[in-house]
């Protein structure tokens, strides 16, 4: 009896156990799932700004920041919050074209923040004298889930070379 006993809690024990693991398992692909999600989303809003850039389009550029979005780029002063932002987006594309790709090198997902680095490379058309260059960047995107989207809260770049 006393084995049967210590058999049964054995097995009770088991059985709690693969129960436990099944529901960590569960809870594992479930996270897994939403932060493939959440980064195929994020993936979505880069690529958005990178055809934006491409275009000069300063109207697709906004919609992708936040309201108090800051923008750092190299050489000027940040651009914080959407007037600011306008104004210097308005500024880049009177001066250059760009045609860049980006490749993504890492994306980092905390609740309703996220980082994002990214390279680009392609050329740039300086408008003042016609001369096409390259341009090669490394990029840092601080990311902001508001109202069920992903914005840029932050977003700075420097040249490689």
């Amino acid at each position: 009896m006393k084995t049967l006993v210590t058999t049964a809690i054995l097995l009770l024990s088991l059985i709690g156990c693969q129960n436990e693991t099944k529901n960590q398992s569960n809870n594992s692909t479930q996270n897994n799932m939403e932060q493939t999600t959440e980064k195929t989303a994020i993936e979505k809003l880069l690529f958005s700004y990178r055809d934006a850039l491409n275009t000069s389009d300063v109207n697709k550029v906004l919609p992708l920041y936040s309201n108090d979005g800051v923008f750092m780029p190299s050489g000027a002063p940040s651009a914080i919050g959407q007037a600011q932002i306008k104004s210097s987006y308005e500024f880049v594309f009177s001066q250059i074209q760009l045609n860049i790709e980006f490749s993504i090198d890492e994306i980092v997902v905390n609740g309703d923040l996220a980082f994002a680095r990214t390279t680009s490379k392609g050329t740039t058309l300086i408008h003042a004298n016609g001369q096409t260059v390259a341009e090669e960047n490394r990029e840092l995107f601080v990311l902001q889930k508001i109202d069920g989207k992903w914005k840029i809260a932050r977003y700075m770049f420097n040249k490689m070379k």
